[in-house]
């Protein structure tokens, strides 16, 4: 096992890893920018250094920068966290040719995983469902034949990257030529990838995607499904499992396929596959795959009782698997709110709800300046009961119960979404936001 990793990241992720850490009695180094040099990751951690100015390509971004404070300081591992470099490649390549462990799979499973037009193909060889679509399109004729081919209407995607960036709906071939130039500028500036693809359009749909971790001796297991369908602008808001909408025939198809192709092509550490649920059939396809740890990794910890930062750790320190599928036990319902900042703002007053199996991972504290320059994410407020109805009135009253003053915050917007109708019956879609 490792004695000291080093955390490549910021806010509450960080926090989380680094508690993590300390219940593995890992020493642990924090990277910061100027901007967060009085944030709450750098005060948890054992060490910390500073790696460049707020900026995030001079800092979080800087792969030889963090890459140099892991030696400098010791640290045998690099945990990625999600977002920045958690799923670049060249990154991980550095970090092993240095002989610093990157905790994920190993960067050659990454430049597969990472072009999502080529890992379609490899899911669609391994017989897992694809969406109807195209390869790269080289140019926007490739674009006007793939749609034609395809029938309108379309999404047109950026291959690099996530966050719903680089993403285009094209209803009609009147808006394909400024759909396609404007995801590919996009992916570009995001990515530094101007490549896209396409897709067929469905809908009405849910996002659905399955949570699996892997060890190096390929042991494979499926640690359910989520339903990430409350989106706006492709950006996720609510995440529940399990899902209302797959039912136990659906999720063992879900099962089977996501395990059978991530040992088909060798998956290591933890990883998502994410699926399009057609709302009317209950067909499902496989989208994309994450390399990292998810964001809403929360509610499958809940649900299952297994600590998926802990066992990504392990895993990448070679630790077998300590438990097979007939041991995960799925229980109960867990429903995560994503509490996101409107603007930046300092934090004048923080009061965090709690209570039985409530949870509430952040980086606040009061007193402190939440700074323009990152991602917008304060906190995710984690609710855990045995029923759904039991989680949504917990949910609701927990959202009343958080506070957080001096940063305009969605919480009012948190309580109207999970108070809607569709949300409360479980009969929401990705088409939440447009009615």
């Amino acid at each position: 096992m490792f004695s000291k990793i080093l955390i490549a990241n910021r806010g509450e992720i960080a926090v989380r890893i680094i508690r993590a850490c300390k219940e593995m009695g890992i020493s642990t180094v924090a990277v910061y920018s100027t901007a967060d040099a009085d944030a709450l990751h750098v005060a948890l951690a054992d060490q910390s250094i500073c790696i460049g100015a707020a900026d995030a390509a001079d800092s979080y971004l800087n792969a030889p920068r963090i890459l140099s404070a892991a030696i400098v300081t010791g640290a045998q591992a690099i945990h990625p966290g999600y977002g920045f470099l958690s799923e670049n490649a060249e990154f991980a390549r550095l970090c092993q040719r240095s002989g610093v462990t990157f905790i994920g799979p190993p960067p050659e499973l990454m430049d597969v995983v990472g072009d999502k037009a080529k890992i379609k193909d490899l899911m669609a060889g391994a017989g897992v469902p694809v969406i109807p679509g195209t390869g790269i399109l080289e140019d926007l004729n490739a674009a006007r034949s793939g749609a034609d081919a395809i029938g309108y209407p379309v999404m047109i995607k950026a291959r690099s990257g996530g966050g719903g960036r680089g993403i285009r709906l094209v209803s009609r071939p009147d808006e394909l030529e400024n759909a396609f130039f404007a995801a590919q500028a996009e992916g570009e500036a995001a990515f530094g990838d101007g490549a896209v693809y396409m897709e067929k359009f469905i809908s009405p749909a849910r996002h659905v995607e399955v949570q699996l971790l892997a060890d190096e001796a390929h042991s494979v297991v499926f640690l359910g499904e989520r339903d990430c369908s409350i989106q706006h602008r492709n950006q996720k808001l609510v995440e529940e499992t399990p899902s209302p909408a797959v039912s136990p025939e659906t999720r063992e198809k879900l099962m089977e396929i996501s395990v059978a192709a991530a040992k088909a092509i060798g998956y290591v550490n933890a990883g998502t596959m994410e699926f399009l649920l057609d709302a009317r059939t209950g067909s499902f396809y496989f989208m994309e795959m994450n390399v990292r740890l998810q964001v809403e990794h929360t509610v499958t910890e809940q649900l299952t009782g297994i600590d998926l930062v802990k066992w990504q750790i392990r895993v990448a320190a070679g630790v077998p698997l300590g438990f097979t599928q007939e041991d995960v036990v799925f229980k109960g319902v867990s429903i995560e709110c994503r509490i996101n900042a409107l603007s930046p703002g300092k934090v004048t007053f923080l009061h965090v709800p709690g209570g039985p199996f409530v949870r509430f991972d952040t980086f606040l504290m009061n007193g402190m300046t939440v700074p323009p320059y990152y991602d917008s994410l304060l906190g995710k407020l984690v609710v855990f009961a045995s029923t759904r109805e039991e989680t949504l009135r917990k949910l609701n009253a927990a959202l009343c119960e958080l506070v957080i003053d001096g940063v305009p915050n969605n919480v009012e917007q948190q309580i109207d979404i999970v108070s809607a109708p569709s949300f409360m019956d479980g009969s929401y879609n990705l088409d939440f936001f447009k009615k």
